[in-house]
């Protein structure tokens, strides 16, 4: 059914399973659930507001009876056009399941819906001493859904984790419309197959998320900031291996490559030398009886070879000075690329500075302007292509750029997607990174999970291995 219009009878079925007034049909009102924060765009048919588990078990049973394609959406915020219903069909939104169904702080677990917003959470956990580990930089508009469907984490994973590792247990519905639990209210459990972390990181393609019970954890008492200047890209990478080789770890450790520090630079004065090749920002946290010896210890082992300058901030003003560099960075790259390409992958943090120079080589080999940073600790890098899309012959050099550098991360020994995700943008590169035989039994799971292909179709995997 995708691609055509629906029949007045097929109208009739979806307006009773959703309900009227959770569905609109109308492409004046269907046009803005059609993108995510990637450039991609398709019209839905449809789109239809989450309410339930019962109605979205009927939905979800209307379009396996149908054959029509239903792609979750929270707010958006993806970057890989996982939510663009690029095979048409339905939208299914959870902007209205917002409820914060339970917090229990004596058993350090939250219980919330999937429309929540993640800045929602921290909000209600923090009056209890309280937050949830992953923290996007679109913490403030995105989903907790979401978070989950791509496994986002943000500068805090370095110490706490991804969503791997702070969900204990989601309730879900199938492709056949069957609603099911997986996972623990507790932090020990291994009755059964992994269902819980199989479905994070999924895309929407093997269920829908009713309900997530998230691990929460205790507020820090205190914390303190840094910034690392260094020669190179190297220096920085052998501070961040020492940082990490410690027994403390930092609860941020963020980079900025010399590209970067060069673009705020022709925007904006900068504190700092040009001889300066990379920035280190890092966070401490913990009690404040330790946070100073802390401090040092972080210190003494990000002082290696390179170091220009450290500096420490000692007041909230200081730490807001600090951080100024790194968060005027995003509004700059927008103010010269308005449509830039935003990649997201992993190198060992031991290849780091290889990885920096391979992306310079390249920069100079395709004439494509790259500027990379990301978070450090785990080698999770954001490479910035700096274009313009209405250049076919830049997009062209991009595109050949872009094949290259995945062609780097792999053999650096990385992989392709830290924290946005696959969606379509990388899903024809995802058999370099994945064997036959792991494809072979990822698309038997999506199977199993979705035997009708309905649930977020042709999104993650290599088409012609679903």
């Amino acid at each position: 059914m995708s691609h055509v219009e629906f029949s007045a009878g097929f109208r009739a079925s979806l307006a009773a399973c959703a309900g009227a007034d959770c569905v609109c049909t109308d492409p004046a009102d269907c046009w803005a659930y059609g993108y995510d924060n990637s450039r991609r765009h398709a019209l839905p048919q449809a789109v239809v507001f989450a309410r339930d588990e019962a109605q979205l078990a009927a939905v979800v049973r209307l379009c396996a009876e149908s054959g029509t394609p239903l792609i979750a959406r929270g707010r958006g915020t993806g970057t890989t056009g996982a939510t663009v219903p690029d095979q048409g069909g339905i939208v299914l939104s959870f902007e209205r399941m917002t409820q914060i169904i339970r917090l229990a702080p004596a058993d350090r677990l939250a219980v919330v819906q999937p429309g929540v917003l993640n800045a929602q959470l921290q909000q209600a956990l923090e009056p209890l001493g309280f937050f949830w580990p992953p923290d996007p930089t679109s913490a403030a508009v995105c989903t907790i859904g979401g978070n989950l469907a791509y496994n986002s984490a943000g500068p805090r994973a370095v110490k706490y984790g991804t969503c791997r590792d702070n969900t204990l247990g989601l309730r879900a519905i199938d492709g056949r419309g069957d609603a099911f639990r997986a996972g623990v209210l507790t932090t020990k459990g291994v009755v059964g197959y992994d269902l819980t972390r199989l479905l994070i990181g999924s895309e929407g393609t093997l269920a829908l998320l009713t309900e997530a019970t998230l691990k929460v954890t205790p507020l820090p008492e205190t914390r303190r900031t840094l910034r690392a200047s260094y020669v190179d890209i190297h220096a920085a990478a052998a501070a961040v291996a020492a940082i990490m080789a410690q027994p403390l770890t930092p609860c941020a450790l963020e980079f900025m490559d010399a590209a970067a520090l060069a673009t705020v630079r022709h925007f904006a004065p900068l504190e700092l030398p040009e001889s300066i090749g990379a920035v280190l920002m890092i966070e401490v946290d913990g009690p404040l009886a330790g946070i100073d010896a802390a401090v040092a210890a972080v210190s003494a082992a990000a002082s290696v070879a390179g170091l220009r300058e450290l500096r420490r901030a000692e007041t909230a003003a200081e730490v807001t000075a600090l951080w100024k560099l790194r968060k005027s960075l995003s509004p700059t790259l927008r103010h010269i690329a308005p449509k830039k390409i935003n990649e997201d992958v992993v190198v060992p943090v031991s290849q780091m500075g290889a990885f920096i120079d391979g992306l310079a080589r390249l920069g100079r080999e395709t004439g494509i302007r790259i500027v990379n940073f990301g978070h450090a600790g785990n080698g999770n890098i954001h490479v910035n292509l700096l274009i313009n899309p209405e250049n076919a012959d830049e997009v062209a050099r991009a595109a050949v750029c872009l094949d290259q550098m995945f062609s780097l991360v792999l053999r650096l020994g990385g992989t392709l997607s830290g924290e946005h995700g696959v969606g379509l943008e990388k899903r024809e590169f995802v058999s370099r990174e994945l064997d036959p035989v792991a494809l072979r039994l990822m698309a038997a799971i999506k199977q199993g999970f979705d035997p009708h292909n309905i649930l977020n179709p042709g999104k993650g995997l290599p088409i012609q291995s679903v």
